[in-house]
């Protein structure tokens, strides 16, 4: 079983690698033993995400409940054939990762396969289920059983992950609302992306990582560097974001250069050293 579990951890690996550079250099930036842990989070949140966004012309709906119904039937069994959830179960049990988590992320995937629009209750509950309880489930992993420790951090991570996941709806304005007609934020035109609806959000995110940073001061040492290495990354895509037009960001997608992620790397990794987080 040792060569299974390992090799189903680094199918997770390679899908982090492929899909984002971001989080790849971000986790390696942890302690040895946290990183297949959190490589088995994003492969299980990053498949699950697929199945919504780019298995057009298949039963997406079908797909997605099967997929749910296999997460669980893995977890309860504590085995499964798909490499991704094999890994992701033993997470889950190690770590004492909640089932209602895992329900609440599912079904705000879900509801991408039936809203086209978010109203104010509708976005609250879709950002809770797709970022800010993937938060919480490596919040679960950095505190290893810290029951204590993760109810204090339980807010901060739940704001790291909903400005991550503002930053990407920024990001992805033109490809969600142009390829898949969706439009996240609430009371927005995006016939009429306006500077003050831009302002607005970019406020709102502002909050959610001056919020998260105070809880990412707090990390165990072991994985503190590498949750300020994402946020450093996003909080720079964020600041690019901010110099750029709202008509700018609904005709391009804004990024951040390979090179400069490196940079912020070193520069989070300087800041470890000078006990600055």
């Amino acid at each position: 079983m040792n060569l299974f579990d390992e090799t189903c951890f680094e199918c997770s690996k390679l899908i982090t690698t492929k899909y984002s550079t971001s989080f790849s250099i971000g986790i390696n930036a942890f302690e040895k033993r946290f990183r297949y842990p959190v490589y088995a989070i994003y492969g299980f949140v990053r498949y699950a995400d697929e199945i919504v966004d780019t298995f057009y012309g298949h039963d997406q709906r079908q797909l997605i409940d099967d997929f749910r119904d296999e997460t669980f039937k893995a977890i309860d069994r504590g085995i499964s054939t798909n490499p991704v959830l094999h890994s992701f179960q033993q997470v889950v049990k190690q770590y004492g990762i909640e089932k209602n988590l895992i329900d609440t992320f599912l079904n705000s995937m879900k509801m991408d396969l039936d809203k086209t629009a978010y109203n104010g209750d509708d976005y609250k509950v879709y950002i809770y289920g797709s970022a800010e309880v993937v938060g919480l489930m490596c919040l679960r992993i950095f505190c290893e059983n810290n029951f204590t420790l993760y109810e204090q951090l339980k807010p901060k991570a739940r704001s790291l992950g909903s400005a991550f996941q503002k930053i990407n709806f920024l990001r992805d304005i033109k490809s969600d609302y142009e390829d898949r007609g969706r439009i996240y934020f609430p009371e927005v035109d995006f016939n009429n992306f306006t500077e003050q609806n831009k302002s607005f959000i970019e406020t709102d995110i502002k909050k959610d990582f001056d919020n998260a940073l105070e809880g990412i001061k707090l990390l165990p040492r072991g994985s503190r560097l590498g949750v300020y290495v994402a946020y450093v990354y996003y909080l720079q895509l964020f600041k690019k974001i901010r110099g750029t037009t709202a008509n700018t960001i609904m005709q391009k997608r804004i990024r951040v250069s390979d090179t400069h992620k490196l940079s912020l790397y070193f520069k989070a990794m300087l800041h470890q050293k000078l006990n600055v987080i």
